[in-house]
């Protein structure tokens, strides 16, 4: 059974690689990505991490990694490299690798469709190798039914399997959070020094997959005490010399109760100590070619009127000093997060336009960017966990040694509560792919409680007929129609996914408008990044339309995609956007989905103002009212012919 579940998960995954490099094929650059490339190129070729800094650089090494290879053209140009904009220069620096370097005898330049396409196949090859180690370690503690129903859950997600396809951090934040959390519960079951070493290690990569994973750290003290009081507990002499690295003839256990917790403590902090050590080494080599006056000086300028300035100031003296300027430069990217997560960003949400969010943001989106199906099967283990703690004992002992059996299970649930209540308490509400990070522990939590209501088979051998027909009707006729509701369930979530293919990032249910109509909901890389820019070109010549208007959001560039490079015959366009007015009459004007849905909020719900984001009324696109689009390009560009 167990190499048969492994074929299986090999099956699923092969399965979710397809998916996922055949939807990207003809993806353009998303609005991110045209940041992250530059960064992580740059950092890897020339050790300077002056690109994007409110990122950490170990996961854009990761997806730049084939480009050092790619002999591509590009050089450290002076209007972007030395552009006194921080902000500015990643934009800048991406646009040209991707659609401007090109020899100076003429030749073509670089190919953005290959640069996309190497850069992303290494998160998509990290989405794969994740979903092996999460199924493994589940299958090791739960069973493999366990394991392959929530690996089943994790490739077929929409939200997976479209942010796993694109060089940004969140499929890393995922990987990281799942690395962190299995090595902190290794480390409590039994913390030596291997463990401590190994904890630390771990810690100091995956704080450099995304500078959110620092919530890692009350995560951490959390679970900590919870452990110490209903953790499983040293049961013998030995078990505690191990544990302490002490000999057994300096204590006893009876004397010394305590002294494992807190020798686990003073090792939790030398993990710790490890974990910045390796983050020292890592940005000491992103910033060994960038100058310190550089360096210094944009520190000074993003960290300027810092909402807590004591806080910049301890920055800039780490930047300062040469030996702590590592340290330094995590720092700044991690106070230009914040600052950024705290004031969160201008978003479309429910036709209403703001920067100060929403709190009930990220509970609508999750209702309705995951398949509705899966929300049958949350809802039912929901059912059957109230049932189970209404029927259990209710003493402090039995919660006590069912949370030491089920340590994971505690885990997943603290990582879950705390994740959601930091994501729900900010502002910055851009896409449902900022709480992805737990889409896996919820799968693996839903997935348990299903497998337990389907009932484990037994084999026991019978010593009469009765009783093999007995044994017989227990295992394979009573529990029949719930297999049956199980595997259609599934089966219908496969379809799902094939159908919809291969528009994974604009994925709504039938809750939220669907495929069609889920942009009525939100945008931005819920639904509209910029990808389909490729398929609207291809869309035009289909349509055999020489010239197109346009308002395009995104990373794509339409004079590259537009041309006789990519297409039989060049499309003319020209940018247009609402305040000019329609276009001449019989022409042809194209949309993206997130500047259409951002600018009628205010028409639709609020003339002048919609929450803290003034919108004019000519850039509401009043001479699109009541307009029905021709044809679209993609799922998430609109095309109008004007009347």
């Amino acid at each position: 059974m167990k190499k048969f579940s492994n074929y299986i998960a090999v099956l699923i995954l092969t399965g979710m690689l397809m998916l996922m490099v055949a939807s990207s094929w003809n993806d353009s650059a998303t609005f991110d990505e045209v940041a992250h490339i530059p960064s992580g190129y740059t950092a890897l070729k020339y050790q300077d991490s002056r690109l994007n800094p409110e990122h950490p650089p170990l996961i854009k090494d990761l997806a730049t990694l084939p480009l050092l290879f790619m002999n591509l053209n590009f050089e450290l140009r002076p209007d972007f490299w030395q552009n006194p904009n921080v902000n500015d220069r990643q934009w800048q620096a991406g646009h040209a690798l991707l659609y401007e370097f090109g020899p100076s005898d003429g030749r073509v330049g670089n190919d953005p469709d290959k640069i996309l396409f190497a850069a992303r196949l290494p998160i998509m090859l990290l989405a794969i190798i994740f979903g092996w180690l999460f199924f493994a370690w589940i299958k090791k503690q739960y069973g493999s039914r366990v394991g392959l129903l929530t690996l089943f859950f994790y490739a077929t997600s929409p939200t997976i399997l479209a942010h796993s396809r694109y060089v940004t951090t969140d499929l890393g934040a995922a990987f990281g959070f799942f690395l962190g959390i299995v090595f902190f519960l290794k480390f409590l079951e039994r913390p030596d020094w291997k463990k401590t070493v190994w904890l630390g290690l771990i810690l100091g990569l995956v704080l450099m997959f995304k500078f959110s994973l620092i919530l890692l750290l009350p995560i951490y003290g959390i679970l900590f005490l919870l452990w110490v009081w209903a953790g499983p507990k040293v049961r013998s002499l030995e078990d505690l010399a191990s544990a302490t690295g002490a000999s057994t003839r300096n204590f006893s256990a009876e004397k010394y109760p305590c002294l494992s917790n807190f020798c686990t403590f003073g090792k939790l902090i030398l993990a710790g100590l490890l974990a910045l050590a390796v983050i020292w080494i890592v940005y000491a080599y992103h910033t060994w070619n960038y100058p310190l006056s550089q360096n210094l000086t944009d520190a000074q300028t993003m960290l300027q009127s810092y909402k807590v300035p004591y806080v910049a100031d301890a920055d800039l003296l780490l930047i300062k000093n040469k030996f702590t300027r590592p340290l330094g430069q995590y720092l700044f990217g991690f106070l230009m997060t914040a600052r950024r997560t705290a004031g969160g960003n201008t978003a479309y949400f429910l036709g209403e336009v703001s920067a100060k969010g929403w709190r009930y943001y990220f509970p609508v989106i999750y209702l309705t960017k995951e398949q509705l199906f899966f929300h049958l099967f949350s809802l039912l283990a929901l059912f059957l966990t109230i049932l189970k703690i209404c029927r259990g004992k209710k003493s402090s002992l039995a919660i006590k040694e069912w949370m030491g059996d089920n340590f994971s299970l505690i885990a997943g649930i603290v990582f879950i509560v705390v994740y959601w209540a930091a994501s729900i308490a900010n502002p910055l509400n851009i896409g449902v792919r900022h709480i992805l990070p737990t889409f896996p522990f919820i799968y693996f939590l839903v997935s348990r409680e299903i497998v337990i209501w389907l009932r484990p088979l037994t084999f026991e051998p019978q010593n009469s007929f009765f009783g093999w027909l007995r044994s017989f009707y227990e295992n394979y006729l009573k529990p029949l129609p719930k297999y049956f509701f199980v595997f259609l369930i599934l089966f219908l979530m496969t379809m799902n996914m094939l159908r919809i293919f291969p528009y994974y990032l604009s994925f709504y249910n039938i809750l939220g408008g669907g495929i069609n109509n889920g942009y009525y909901i939100a945008t931005d890389s819920n639904y509209d990044w910029g990808q389909d820019l490729k398929r609207l070109a291809t869309r035009l010549e289909e349509l055999k339309i020489d010239k197109i208007y346009l308002d395009y959001f995104g990373g794509g560039s339409p004079d590259y995609y537009f041309g006789a490079q990519t297409l039989s015959r060049t499309v003319k366009y020209e940018p247009w956007w609402s305040a000019k007015g329609p276009p001449p009459a019989g022409s042809y004007f194209a949309v993206s989905l997130n500047s259409l849905a951002g600018s009628q909020a205010g028409y639709n719900s609020c003339p002048n103002k919609c929450g803290d984001a003034t919108i004019k009324p000519e850039d509401t696109y009043p001479w699109l009212k009541n307009k029905t689009p021709v044809a679209r390009g993609g799922i998430s560009i609109l095309i109008f012919k004007i009347n």
